[in-house]
């Protein structure tokens, strides 16, 4: 397993990262500190280098679980964090400079560090960043030595090319999976000139990839993917890829027959985003140690054929983009 540039910023990683939205979690509310960190620990003695949470996750639990833990592993962990969807005085009003300020501030003493290592802003409304005032905050945010790197967690190709515009942008965190494949074309390859870094989120689309979910699958009332999967909370291209779900169960029972031997669909996933040369970091989520080594074990995998990667375009294109509801 080899590590990757994180864009330019002179740090490596392997290429599986920790999206921390389950940590220590699960989907049903309940924060379970000795999950939380008996998941960080195995992310550690597997290789995990970067952590991606939000101050939003778990009412901030999660960048508080997070900085308990780097008393003991500051060195070896590169965290990323997003601040704009939670605190005072709520969104849009968070992507204000003094909004910003004071949401940075809370998230050091959470995490319980002088500065943090990526700050990206969360969910950012269009016309906010067309403006571009939140980059000359993230900027002096920088001068000030209160943040290493900013970035942007968008919601669309066209927002990522906005902030790919904006000097010294570090890093871009995209929806890409074999079902949201539109970033490949233009954005990606943009972005890999640019020197600035990928991180892929929701690279399982909301557990459709695992091959796991049916038809009849029922989920916790507090599960997303139960009150969002028509865009009734927030994004409806953030709960499985924004696909309805009848539509995207139909699309999975498509793609079994084209799961290599000896992999799982997580599997194929996971290996079809880390072919992609310009992909720095996938943030699959995790609240158990068994998920880890899962995870981490597709970096050691061959490439899959190009053959398949080749059907997996095609049938994006055909059978799946006519379907994908919201931004992308």
């Amino acid at each position: 397993m080899h590590n990757r540039p994180f864009g330019a910023t002179g740090f490596s990683t392997l290429p599986i990262g920790l999206g921390c939205w389950q940590l220590g979690n699960g989907w049903d509310g309940a924060f379970d500190q000795a999950e939380a960190v008996a998941t960080m620990n195995q992310a550690v003695e597997s290789g995990v280098r970067f952590f991606d949470t939000a101050d939003v996750y778990s009412g901030g639990e999660s960048e508080a679980a997070i900085g308990r833990f780097l008393k003991t592993a500051r060195e070896q962990i590169f965290v990323a964090t997003k601040i704009g969807r939670w605190g005072e005085p709520g969104w849009p009003g968070n992507f204000s400079s003094a909004a910003m300020h004071a949401h940075v501030e809370a998230t050091l003493r959470r995490l319980q560090v002088s500065t943090i290592d990526l700050l990206q802003l969360h969910c950012i409304p269009p016309e906010v960043l067309a403006a571009g005032e939140v980059f000359e905050t993230l900027r002096n945010l920088r001068q000030a030595g209160k943040i290493r790197f900013f970035g942007a967690s968008v919601e669309s190709v066209e927002e990522g090319l906005s902030c790919l515009a904006q000097p010294g942008c570090a890093s871009l965190q995209v929806i890409l999976n074999i079902l949201r494949q539109k970033p490949l074309d233009v954005l990606l390859p943009a972005a890999q000139r640019a020197g600035v870094a990928i991180i892929v989120r929701l690279p399982l689309a909301s557990g459709l990839l695992t091959g796991k979910l049916r038809a009849d699958t029922v989920f916790n009332a507090t599960d997303h993917r139960s009150f969002n999967r028509d865009g009734a909370a927030f994004n409806v291209g953030e709960t499985f890829a924004g696909l309805p779900y009848a539509v995207a169960i139909e699309l999975i029972e498509q793609l079994r027959s084209k799961v290599p031997a000896g992999m799982s669909m997580a599997d194929m996933s996971l290996r079809w985003l880390l072919d992609q040369s310009a992909v720095s970091v996938v943030i699959p989520g995790a609240s158990r140690a068994l998920q880890i080594r899962a995870n981490v074990a597709v970096a050691a995998l061959p490439a899959l054929a190009p053959e398949l990667h080749a059907w997996l375009r095609i049938f994006y294109r055909e059978k799946v983009v006519a379907h994908i509801r919201g931004p992308n």
